[in-house]
């Protein structure tokens, strides 16, 4: 037991739960045996769901019927007590009964639970959330995702540490090339605080990543940035529009197909390129944003997702502990 990664995990968060969490461990048991779900929220419910299609070894059920609700603001979830299954979840991870926390529930909670149970990294003064988007060759981590409507030069040169230490726990053999999004390439673009940004990253010389300069927002599915730097405000929005824009490519492009004859035949004879650019497009891939700076890993799943979804915001779980993120975190800030 001692290899296996131990996740926390709130049962009850997100839409369809519990169902759509316990189906996402199922599948992603059936893929991976090394992982012990330590799992938060109505045993009676959880454990039809589970009819023992999980390892009796490989999990655990904390009995609990209180839960928090996605239209609680942070304050009422805090108030509606220690015993809902978030909190009991964030609580285990900071009791070293488990390595890791996911939840699909409420983000604003789940941000506010994680600060009153969970310590800052020393020298850190702002968690970030950062989250996973695809570009051409590959992936890149986005932060700062809407935890930080502003933020110092301070704050974003944290992040960028913090964004390349996830980097390197997810892609071990990679050296990540950091950008800061911008409204232009050039020095004299952008506000003080980016500015200020760039001349401390551009000074700062380091081994964990490459300074990449300013990328700007049509410059982020490219490939040759693989941390993109940003304040809470400006990345929130930048995410917004990308889901948005895939969402609206893929169904016209789907509408397109299928409103003619000559459309269906098309789209018959190139189903396999077809099928291969909507899974790329497919945000269940890239489910599971991560708070950074808490001295233990916190994972949002995206509430709205299916237990396909779930199931990969496993994976990055694992990948997160297994990398020593938050060791990294702590040697290179």
């Amino acid at each position: 037991m001692s290899d296996f990664v131990k996740i926390a995990i709130d049962a009850m968060g997100g839409d369809n739960s519990p169902k759509k969490v316990i189906d996402g461990l199922i599948h992603n048991h059936q893929k991976n045996k090394k992982i012990f779900f330590k799992i938060f929220g109505n045993r009676k419910e959880i454990e039809i769901l589970i009819n023992g299609n999980i390892d009796n070894n490989n999990f655990e059920i904390v009995h609990t019927e209180n839960f928090i609700l996605s239209t609680d603001t942070p304050l009422e979830a805090a108030k509606r007590g220690k015993d809902t299954s978030m909190w009991l979840a964030i609580e285990s991870v900071k009791k070293r009964e488990t390595d890791i926390i996911i939840s699909a529930g409420n983000t604003g909670a789940l941000l506010v639970i994680a600060k009153l149970n969970l310590k800052m990294i020393e020298n850190i003064d702002k968690p970030a959330l950062s989250a996973l988007w695809p570009n051409k060759s590959g992936m890149s981590v986005v932060l700062d995702l809407g935890a930080n409507i502003e933020c110092s030069s301070k704050n974003l040169f944290d992040f960028s540490i913090m964004g390349a230490s996830l980097y390197t726990s997810l892609y071990p053999d990679k050296k990540p090339n950091i950008g800061l999004l911008n409204i232009g390439s050039e020095e004299l673009k952008g506000n003080e605080t980016i500015k200020e940004t760039f001349k401390i990253l551009n000074e700062k010389k380091t081994s964990n990543y490459n300074f990449a300069g300013y990328i700007e927002g049509n410059q982020i599915m490219d490939g040759d940035v693989n941390v993109i730097i940003s304040d809470g405000f400006t990345g929130n929005i930048a995410l917004k529009t990308a889901e948005g824009t895939a969402n609206f490519i893929v169904k016209e492009l789907k509408k397109s197909m299928t409103n003619s004859i000559l459309g269906k035949v098309s789209s018959f004879l190139n189903y396999s390129n077809l099928k291969k650019f909507k899974e790329r497009l497919d945000p269940r891939l890239y489910n599971g944003a991560i708070f950074l700076g808490l001295d233990s890993p916190v994972v949002k799943s995206h509430g709205g997702t299916d237990f396909v979804g779930f199931s990969n915001s496993l994976d990055v779980c694992n990948k997160i502990v297994k990398g020593n993120l938050i060791e990294k975190i702590k040697l290179n800030i």
